[in-house]
C-alpha cells in the first residue's frame, strides 16, 4: 500500500526514464543544502568569537538535519516505504559508523562534521537519480548515505583550531606523537653524553624566564634590545626538534629549558640544554590525559624557584623536582578521591608566593585554590574562589600588600597567599559556558584589568583600601577586545592582544579600540618594553615583530619558527626566543 499516485516499483524498468508523475519534488532538499553551505561560507568570513562560532555551527547543523528529515518524511511523491527505509538507513548507518569510528573522534565534533556531508550526499544522489525509476533512486540514495557514513570510519580528528575548525588525517597515518616516540626510542639506543653538570643546584639569574609568561606572569621582557630589520638581519635558528603533545609553555633558567609533554602512557617533565636542544633529564608519571578538542598532554607550565621546579599535571599530580637533576622531592594529588577531571584537564600553573605553592582544583563540589608548603608539600590552606577556571593565580602588590589574584566563573578574587583569606572579591558570574582562562593585570594605580571572551570582553575595575577595608567598583567594560585563551599585554595605558583571530589595540582609559589589524589567528604575544615592540606568535607557528604603537599597526618582519598548532606562550631569555607548538619546539637567537 502506498500514498503516492502510482507505485513505480510495480513497473520498474531500469533502462527507461521514470514517468513525470513518479518524480519526487526534490528542490526543497537541494535548496536546504545550498543555503546551509552558503551560510557557512559567509559565516566563516565574519569576525566573531570562538564561543559564538561554535554555538552557531551546532545550531545550523541541527536546523539543517531537522528541516531535511521533516521534508523527506512528508514528501508524498515518494512512497511511505521508501521514506522510512531511507530514514532508517540514515539512523542505523550513523550509529554503526559511530561505533566503528576512531576513538578520538569526539561525538560532538563527529556530528558537526558528518551531518552536513551525509545530507549533501543524500541530496546529490536525489538530483542524479530524479529521472530514474524509484528502485534505482532508492538504491543510489541508500548507497550514498552508507558510503558517506562509512567514509568517517577512515579518518581521525587531530583537534580543533582556535576558530573551531577541525583537522583530519587518515586514521592509519602516524600521529605527531607516534613520530616523536619513535625518535625517542631511536635516541635511547644511541645516547649522547652531556657536557652540562646536572648535580650543581640552579639559581635564578637576571633575564631568566622562570614561569608562565615570565617572572611576573605579564608577558613583559625587560633589558633586551634587538634589531628590528629582520630582512637584513633575521633571527638565527639554533635548533628545532620534535616534542610530545601538550600545552605547557617553555621556561628558561640559566642554560636550561623546561616544559611538559605526553609520552604515550607517561606524562613527562623534561629539561633541555638551551644551546643545543639536547635532553638532559625527564621525570615520568604513569598517567595519560587526552581529549579530542585540544588533544593529549599536560596543560600547565612549570614554575622555577630556589633551585626547585614545581609542575602541575593534567590529571592533578603536583610535583616538586630538583631543577638540576630532575629528582623528585615531593608529590601530591590535588584531585579529590572519586572526583572527575575538568573537561580540558588541570591547567593551573603553580604560583610560588613566599613559602607557598598555589594551584587551582576545579569543577568539583569542593573546588578551590589550594596552597601547599613549598619545602615539604604539606597542605597549608584552601580557599573557595569558584568552581570553574583554566586560569592561574597571579601575584600582585596592592596598597602595600601581596595578593594572589584569581579569575573564575564567580569573578575576580584577591587572596592573602599566607593565610588563604579573601581580601576582596569582584563578583561577576560567568554567563556563558566558555570557561575563563586568562591572567588578570594590575595596572599599578588601583585598577585591575581582566578579560573573558564568552561574556565580558575586557573589564577594568577600581580597587581601594581604607580604614573600612577593601572596596571594588566597576570602571568600564568593553567588547573591543574579546580574547579567548590568548593572553594580552599592557603598555603605557594600552592593551595589545587578540580579538578573536585578529590583533588589536585598546585604550585602557576608555575601553575603546584604537586599531584592529593583523590576522594572526589565535596566537600569543610578548612585550619588549624597552623598545616598545611586540613579539607575536601566530597559531600557525610564525613569529611576527610588531610595534607597540597606539597610532597604528606596523610590522617589522616575520619568520616561520615551528610547524603545527601554536597555542603556547613563547619564552625569551638571554636574547634567545623559544617557541613551542603541538609538535615542535624551536630556539632562535634574536639579532
Amino acid at each position: 500500500m502506498t500514498d503516492s499516485p502510482t507505485d513505480p516499483l510495480a513497473y520498474a524498468q531500469p533502462d527507461r526514464p521514470a514517468p513525470p508523475e513518479s518524480r519526487p519534488r526534490i528542490w526543497p532538499g537541494i535548496l536546504l543544502v545550498i543555503l546551509f553551505w552558503g551560510f557557512t561560507l559567509l559565516w566563516n568570513q565574519l569576525d566573531i568569537t570562538t564561543f559564538t562560532r561554535f554555538l552557531v555551527a551546532m545550531g545550523a547543523r541541527g536546523l539543517l538535519l531537522l528541516a531535511f528529515v521533516i521534508w523527506w518524511l512528508t514528501n508524498r511523491r515518494i512512497s511511505r516505504r521508501d521514506r522510512w527505509m531511507v530514514f532508517g538507513v540514515l539512523v542505523v548507518g550513523g550509529v554503526v559508523a559511530r561505533l566503528l569510528s576512531d576513538r578520538g573522534l569526539n561525538i560532538i565534533a563527529w556530528l558537526i562534521m558528518a551531518v552536513p556531508i551525509v545530507l549533501s550526499v543524500w541530496a546529490g544522489a536525489l538530483l542524479l537519480t530524479n529521472w530514474h525509476w524509484a528502485r534505482a533512486r532508492r538504491t543510489v540514495v541508500i548507497a550514498g548515505i552508507l558510503l558517506a557514513w562509512g567514509s568517517f570510519t577512515l579518518i581521525r580528528m587531530d583537534g580543533l583550531n582556535g576558530d573551531t575548525g577541525m583537522s583530519f588525517r587518515f586514521r592509519w597515518t602516524p600521529t605527531a606523537e607516534d613520530l616523536y616516540r619513535a625518535q625517542l626510542a631511536k635516541a635511547g639506543q644511541t645516547p649522547q653524553p652531556s657536557l652540562i653538570d646536572t648535580s650543581t643546584p640552579l639559581h635564578l639569574q637576571s633575564g631568566d624566564w622562570p614561569g608562565f609568561r615570565g617572572a611576573e606572569r605579564d608577558g613583559i621582557v625587560h633589558g633586551t634590545h634587538i634589531a628590528t630589520d629582520w630582512n637584513a638581519n633575521p633571527p638565527k635558528p639554533l635548533w628545532r626538534k620534535l616534542v610530545g603533545p601538550g600545552w605547557s609553555c617553555p621556561i628558561v633558567v640559566n642554560d636550561r629549558v623546561f616544559s611538559q609533554e605526553q609520552r604515550g602512557d607517561d606524562e613527562a617533565v623534561f629539561c633541555l640544554d638551551a644551546a643545543t636542544g639536547r635532553e638532559l633529564w625527564a621525570h615520568l608519571d604513569r598517567v595519560r590525559f587526552d581529549e579530542s578538542m585540544a588533544g593529549p598532554g599536560p596543560r600547565a607550565t612549570p614554575t622555577f624557584a630556589d633551585g626547585k621546579l614545581y609542575t602541575q599535571g593534567a590529571t592533578g599530580i603536583l610535583n616538586c623536582l630538583d631543577a638540576a637533576s630532575g629528582r623528585l622531592l615531593w608529590t601530591r594529588q590535588i584531585r579529590p578521591e572519586n572526583a572527575g577531571l575538568p573537561m580540558w584537564g588541570y591547567s593551573s600553573s603553580p604560583l610560588l608566593a613566599g613559602q607557598m605553592v598555589i594551584v587551582f582544583e576545579g569543577e568539583n563540589n569542593h573546588a578551590a585554590l589550594l596552597a601547599f608548603h613549598a619545602d615539604t608539600g604539606a597542605p597549608a590552606w584552601t580557599c573557595d574562589v569558584g568552581t570553574m577556571s583554566y586560569s592561574s593565580a597571579q601575584l600582585v602588590s596592592m596598597a602595600g600588600q601581596d595578593l594572589a589574584l584569581f579569575l573564575s566563573d564567580r569573578g575576580l578574587s584577591a587572596v592573602d597567599p599566607r593565610t588563604g583569606n579573601i581580601a576582596w572579591e569582584y563578583r561577576v558570574p560567568a554567563k556563558g559556558t566558555l570557561p575563563r582562562s586568562l591572567q588578570p593585570h594590575s595596572l599599578g594605580d588601583g585598577n585591575v584589568l581582566f578579560a573573558s571572551e564568552g561574556d565580558l570582553g575586557l573589564e577594568c575595575i577600581d580597587v581601594k583600601l581604607d580604614g573600612m577595608g577593601w572596596h571594588t567598583s566597576g570602571q568600564w567594560q568593553s567588547r573591543a577586545m574579546k580574547p579567548s585563551f590568548n593572553e594580552f599585554v599592557v603598555y603605557q595605558r594600552n592593551a595589545y592582544g587578540f580579538d578573536g583571530g585578529i590583533f588589536c589595540c585598546v585604550d585602557l582609559q576608555t575601553g575603546s579600540r584604537r586599531w584592529k589589524q593583523g590576522r594572526y589567528d589565535h596566537g600569543q604575544v610578548l612585550l619588549l618594553e624597552d623598545q616598545a615592540l611586540l613579539l607575536v606568535t601566530s597559531e600557525e607557528g610564525e613569529v611576527i615583530l610588531v610595534a607597540a604603537d597606539p597610532g597604528g599597526h606596523h610590522e617589522f618582519g616575520r619568520f616561520q619558527a615551528v610547524s603545527g598548532k601554536t597555542w603556547c606562550a613563547p619564552a625569551l631569555a638571554g636574547g634567545r626566543l623559544f617557541v613551542r607548538s603541538e609538535r615542535e619546539m624551536g630556539c632562535y637567537q634574536l639579532p
